[in-house]
């Protein structure tokens, strides 16, 4: 009789498998995975679809566009990783131009007196949003709303009651201006194309954001109050100190933004920015911030930003009729917070 015996044979799993599996759970962890997969899709889209958007001129402009709205959504996503809003961004930016002119031309502090005055006055309004929240214990949605329409009123009002019109001054023939415009609105020459400060500005703070969340003691901070406020506040985190400062770096981004955009166009409509602050808030949610705090990056904000950007401009060079964009700006909203939502949930699960 003969008896065959089998041997069981080990499936030898090639040694690069399970790092990759690691390096993908890694990677789709991560805040701005969604936004990255989200930005490239939108490129790729736009691309094909309009001509225009593949010049290299073009595409200065669509990170102009993104910069302008990723300045201070840098900050909105340290804000909301801290687990607060700010809804009056939008029109915090139209209010530090509009000091900013109306002190330099009306109080005869000069352009610098009106961009240090303007400054503090963003700082102030910061801290204030900031004060309020802690000592009222509403949400931070309730707090900046009644500051933002509070604002609002105030940036028309007095600058009605100031200049006599819906606009200030032109300030490019006042002493100084030529300085300023290159320190805030100046444009350098690559390729043939212009390419605004701003731009680099942008990926300055991005940078800089992105060194303090995740290699700083502050950072680890904003992600604590954000996540658990009262378990930091137990473990000696300063959570008032935290949050009033988050606030009044809106603060200083809407100035900053501010000062580009009057030494850009020397002059300032007093009801612009009304609206903007929901795009700051979408790029960083788009960008990953979780709306309960404690999850995002300010890299994840930038390429919300860069997607904002890549719509608004290739809206218009695909030769669309410009009211779509809000749809899209909505529809993208909701697909990378879908989109962000699983991906996350599959690598925790480790699939």
């Amino acid at each position: 009789m003969m008896t065959v015996t089998t041997e069981k044979t080990d499936v030898e799993v090639p040694r690069h498998v399970p790092q990759v599996a690691a390096l993908w759970r890694r990677i789709a962890t991560r805040p701005e995975a969604g936004a990255l997969g989200g930005a490239i899709l939108v490129y790729v889209f736009f691309f094909v679809t309009a001509p225009p958007f593949r010049h290299f001129a073009a595409f200065t402009t669509v990170l102009y566009q993104a910069a302008t709205i990723g300045i201070p959504a840098v900050a909105v996503a340290l804000l909301m990783i801290g687990g607060e809003f700010d809804l009056s961004a939008g029109v915090a930016v139209t209010m530090s131009s509009l000091a900013s002119s109306i002190f330099a031309t009306k109080l005869g502090v000069g352009l610098v007196g009106g961009a240090i005055l303007s400054l503090l006055l963003s700082l102030a309004i910061g801290a204030l949003n900031g004060w309020l929240l802690i000592r009222t214990k509403l949400h931070s949605f309730l707090v900046t709303l009644a500051t933002f329409l509070m604002l609002q009123g105030l940036n028309i009002a007095i600058t009605k009651l100031v200049t006599g019109n819906v606009a200030t001054s032109d300030i490019s023939a006042m002493p100084g201006f030529n300085q300023l415009q290159t320190i805030f609105a100046s444009n350098i020459v690559i390729g043939g194309a212009q390419i605004s400060i701003a731009i680099v500005y942008w990926l300055v703070f991005m940078a800089l954001a992105t060194w303090v969340l995740l290699r700083t003691k502050v950072g680890n901070w904003i992600f604590a109050v954000g996540g658990q406020g009262d378990s930091a506040r137990a473990v000696g985190v300063p959570v008032v100190q935290v949050k009033i400062g988050l606030f009044m770096l809106v603060g200083f981004s809407c100035w900053f933004l501010g000062q580009h955009l009057l030494y850009a166009y020397n002059t300032v409509q007093s009801g612009a920015g009304i609206g903007n602050e929901l795009l700051y808030i979408a790029a960083s949610v788009v960008g990953g911030c979780l709306l309960t705090g404690g999850y995002g990056s300010a890299v994840g904000s930038a390429l919300g930003a860069f997607i904002f950007g890549m719509t608004t401009e290739g809206v218009i060079y695909a030769d669309w009729d410009p009211d779509w964009f809000q749809f899209f700006v909505g529809a993208m909203l909701l697909l990378a917070t879908v989109v962000n939502t699983w991906i996350r949930l599959r690598a925790t699960k480790g699939k």
